[in-house]
């Protein structure tokens, strides 16, 4: 009788501490999914003000604005090349956004996206993982540019990064460059970017999903022949073929996002025209 006893109270504590163990996990996501959906709340209002506060124009080039990229000797390539360079610039107003942070380094735009907002840039690569654009503590973090890159986006490689959020802010769009349907709208392959200095846009010559990785990231070269092969190394990696030819003093802009815990999306342009302000 004393073991049966026994028995029934082992029994008793097992499932006690089965029930606790259970409630703490329960306990925890939920708080994690209240948590995910006020960050998701609080990124919609900071959008919203951004939106209602700051002018974003189309502009024609005028004589401050500069071909970066040559006209192909190819006749089959001429009309997508004149498309592309003839496709109009934004032009941001920073007063407001500047105002907000001062860490404000330009505006991006990538068509046929959720990606049309300011971007920032930290002392280091982690801040805005959980900073919003006001730097109030959120999860969804916000756009920014790699620490290592200067403002004035002059480096052979600029790199933006951003979460990949469910709700498809910040860069939770990107992974639509992997579509068919998106590779077939020539519009699509156009990056545009606005900072107080200069309006720019870029042509897009390569999208893919790779594991983690810093091969990708590197935003300056020991020469032009390792540059170039970088340029051609991640060209190859291209999921489709934009027929975009690329060379040494070309100025590229990378965007990256995760598309789960191990791998990431990746979209490389390369600068085709600006326009000094």
């Amino acid at each position: 009788m004393k073991v049966v006893k026994k028995r029934l109270r082992k029994d008793r504590v097992f499932l006690l501490v089965l029930l606790l163990f259970f409630s703490t996990i329960f306990i925890f996501s939920a708080f994690k999914v209240i948590e995910w959906l006020s960050d998701n709340n609080n990124t919609d209002k900071v959008i919203e003000k951004i939106n209602n506060d700051v002018k974003v124009d189309e502009v024609k080039d005028n004589d401050n604005t500069e071909v970066i990229d040559e006209e192909p000797t190819e006749p089959e390539k001429v009309s997508d090349y004149f498309y592309y360079i003839t496709y109009p610039l934004i032009n941001v107003d920073f007063e407001s956004l500047l105002k907000t942070n001062n860490e404000t380094v330009g505006w991006i735009n990538v068509n046929n996206t959720n990606i049309n907002y300011p971007f920032v840039q930290g002392i280091n690569n982690t801040y805005y993982l959980n900073h919003s654009f006001d730097k109030s503590y959120n999860s969804a973090g916000w756009v920014f540019m790699d620490y290592r890159n200067n403002k004035e986006m002059n480096n052979k490689n600029t790199i933006l990064y951003a979460h990949g959020r469910i709700d498809k802010t910040m860069f939770g769009s990107l992974y639509k460059t992997q579509y068919p349907a998106w590779y077939q709208n020539k519009s699509n392959h156009i990056i545009r970017i606005s900072t107080p200095s200069v309006n720019m846009s870029y042509q897009i010559f390569s999208v893919y999903k790779i594991e983690e990785e810093s091969y990708y990231i590197q935003t300056d070269f020991t020469s032009d022949d390792v540059y170039l092969e970088f340029l051609n190394t991640i060209k190859k990696r291209s999921k489709y073929d934009f027929n975009v030819v690329l060379g040494e003093s070309d100025k590229i802009i990378t965007l990256s996002t995760c598309a789960n815990d191990k791998e990431r999306y990746v979209v490389h342009a390369k600068l085709i025209k600006k326009s000094e302000r």
